[in-house]
């Protein structure tokens, strides 16, 4: 997938400056995409230069002038095809982490423990930022109110399947750590620490 497409789905909320694509790609997107600013700004004006996207300039005081992004006709156009496309491949997977996890029995497994609780923490980190999106989404709702009635639930969606990846990586920590202490108290040795 070309980072084109995730910046014109951040674009279908309407419209928006670099830097306002580059951190709400953190808040709205992180679930599944994952871009510098320095990207965002290049495929914009690549993107402008394909008419996929028109600025337009707005002059601010005491702080210098900014360029608001908005889709054009030619970049719904672009999108719509895109999601009518079935995906190219499964995402390939590389994960440092797999690694050293998979090579864990020929030294010391107390760096690669605190790899998978660094993991851990990050997911928790995440886990919870996604909990307040959700919160905010529904605003009192429940989920099938909110699927029914809302203008857009791709959103929603994505924000749910990002949820299930932070869980599934809490839970293969924990079981990656109980297995790995199980594993050294039948060698004699300590646990590791949480």
């Amino acid at each position: 997938m070309a980072l084109r497409n995730a910046v014109m789905a951040a674009l279908l909320d309407g419209e928006a400056s670099g830097y306002d694509l580059a951190k709400g790609f953190a808040a709205s997107v992180a679930n599944f995409w994952m871009a510098t600013p320095q990207q965002i700004y290049r495929e914009l004006e690549r993107m402008e230069g394909d008419g996929l996207v028109a600025a337009r300039v707005v002059t601010q005081q005491r702080r210098p002038n900014k360029r608001l992004f908005s889709l054009t006709e030619a970049g719904l156009a672009a999108l719509r095809g895109y999601v009518e496309e079935a995906p190219s491949k499964p995402p390939a997977i590389r994960d440092e982490l797999m690694v050293k996890v998979q090579c864990v029995d020929i030294g010391d497994p107390a760096p690669v423990r605190a790899a998978v609780v660094e993991r851990m923490e990050r997911a928790a980190v995440r886990l919870a930022r996604y909990e307040r999106m959700r919160e905010r989404l529904l605003d009192g709702r429940d989920e099938d109110t909110y699927l029914t009635g809302a203008d857009r639930v791709g959103p929603f969606l994505t924000l749910l399947g990002g949820m299930a990846l932070e869980r599934a990586n809490l839970q293969w920590g924990e079981s990656v750590l109980k297995r790995l202490d199980l594993r050294h108290a039948a060698d004699g040795a300590a646990p590791g620490p949480p």
